[in-house]
């Protein structure tokens, strides 16, 4: 190692403490870099491949926001009563034929609730990926008088990864009345975040999400820019 070497070489010439911490830091960087494992993906896998991104863009968000947890609590309030109508279906204490009218309830129910688990996935969450909750407390920390609406909204974080295609896209929008707020949207290839190898590059994909919320605080939008084109 570097610091090995100068202490061989005569005091005459020795390193000045700075440059030895410098070089030092350098050493540890270096060492950093080397010991970074970088995910690899298999490129035919498209699944796991929206997976990973899906992933990284929902934890680069959260860097900034908060999950609003409410609609996967209901979700998961409907699915856990959706099994226990099938666990009583099949484990009640009733014989058959006198457990008829018991099974028939049940099953009316679960698929009730099952209905209305696909109600919510095919119209309320759609694409989404993540749902945030406006950051109205760190407003009133730094006492601002006119918040932008990232600070007194919630977002809904999309993403679009069509099948056979390279493109991924990541559109991030206000949840209530999002016709009439503004909305960013970035479209990547896949290209700029994995190599031939399938090694994924996950700061940078961070980063280009990072910049697209900032773009969303500022109070950009995307959607004048499509109707002028």
């Amino acid at each position: 190692m570097a610091k090995k070497k100068q202490q061989q070489q005569p005091k005459a010439a020795a390193v000045p403490s700075s440059e030895n911490d410098e070089l030092e830091d350098d050493d540890d960087e270096s060492v950093e870099d080397v010991e970074l494992e970088l995910l690899q993906v298999d490129l035919g896998d498209m699944i796991k491949m929206k997976q990973i991104l899906d992933e990284t863009v929902a934890a680069a968000i959260m860097e900034r926001l908060e999950e609003d947890h409410r609609l996967d609590n209901i979700k998961l309030s409907l699915m856990t009563a959706a099994c226990l109508f099938a666990m009583v279906a099949q484990f009640a204490p009733v014989p058959f034929p006198d457990s008829r009218p018991i099974l028939g309830v049940c099953c009316c129910c679960y698929f009730f609730l099952s209905g209305i688990m696909q109600l919510i996935t095919t119209f309320i969450d759609k694409d989404s990926i993540l749902l945030t909750k406006p950051i109205s407390e760190a407003t009133k920390k730094r006492g601002d008088k006119k918040p932008s609406l990232l600070q007194k909204e919630k977002i809904r974080v999309r993403t679009q990864f069509p099948r056979f295609s390279e493109f991924y896209t990541l559109i991030l929008e206000y949840q209530e009345e999002p016709e009439k707020k503004p909305m960013v949207e970035a479209k990547w290839s896949v290209g700029q975040f994995f190599d031939e190898e399938g090694f994924f590059d996950e700061v940078g994909l961070q980063k280009s999400v990072l910049s697209l919320l900032t773009r969303l605080e500022k109070g950009e939008n995307d959607k004048k820019k499509k109707k002028t084109e």
